[in-house]
């Protein structure tokens, strides 16, 4: 697997790059923003991308990453900053971590946006192309088909990241029934690590802002999350 780290700091891509290869994974290594893009064209399986490269926005790249590849994209952002893990996300981000990380949960999110960047897996074992039927489900003004993993919304299309459309797809899979925190990450992120419960919260935010569906989405307090709305077939192939 190929990976394309983006990151200004030689200390820290040097130590990364060292831990990555001995993951097994073959590192590219840009600096800025320009190089980053220019390296996008080789054809990465993965790109790393720390938001906060100085003289250079973080955002724009990742924008500029997206209209030219569908490569998954990871964006790196401090902590605190969750206004940036969200705007990363709708730039068309798949994934978000933050520093200081673990190496190996870092590898684990890479493997995880490649292996979904081609077919998701969702909780039970259930693929897109295995779901059943193939015609579009419709819940309000939300149209999901699974096959082409096209969502609609009023007739537009949104644009969703891959992980996105896989919460979306597994919550509609049973509309009115609350999927616990722990079935979601398992189904969606392949992991029942409680720590990951804030990327859960990031994506949700994320989808609820890109569907502007109020309601839709309902919070558990202290379960999870559900679809308010009940899934009818559609009629339009």
């Amino acid at each position: 697997m190929k990976l394309l780290v983006v990151e200004d700091d030689s200390r820290v891509m040097g130590a990364l790059r060292t831990v990555l290869v001995q993951h097994g994974l073959e590192v590219a290594c840009a600096r800025t923003g320009e190089q980053a893009l220019e390296l996008v064209a080789d054809g990465p399986d993965a790109v790393l991308l720390d938001l906060g490269l100085p003289g250079c926005d973080g955002f724009k790249v990742c924008t500029q990453i997206r209209k030219m590849s569908n490569v998954p994209i990871i964006v790196v952002t401090p902590w605190a900053d969750w206004r940036s893990r969200v705007h990363g996300l709708n730039l068309g981000a798949d994934d978000c971590i933050v520093k200081p990380y673990n190496v190996a949960e870092l590898v684990a999110r890479i493997h995880a946006v490649t292996r979904r960047a081609g077919t998701a897996t969702y909780a039970g074992g259930v693929t897109p192309t295995s779901a059943a039927g193939a015609a579009p489900r419709v819940f309000g003004p939300v149209s999901l088909n699974t096959e082409s993993r096209v969502v609609m919304v009023d007739g537009r299309r949104i644009h969703l990241t891959a992980k996105e459309f896989d919460l979306l797809a597994l919550l509609a899979r049973r509309p009115g029934v609350v999927f616990r925190r722990e079935q979601i990450m398992s189904g969606v992120w392949g992991t029942a690590w409680g720590g990951a419960g804030r990327t859960l919260e990031v994506h949700v935010a994320s989808l609820r802002q890109k569907l502007a569906v109020p309601g839709l989405i309902e919070t558990v307090r202290g379960v999870g999350y559900r679809l308010t709305l009940p899934v009818l077939p559609s009629e339009v192939a």
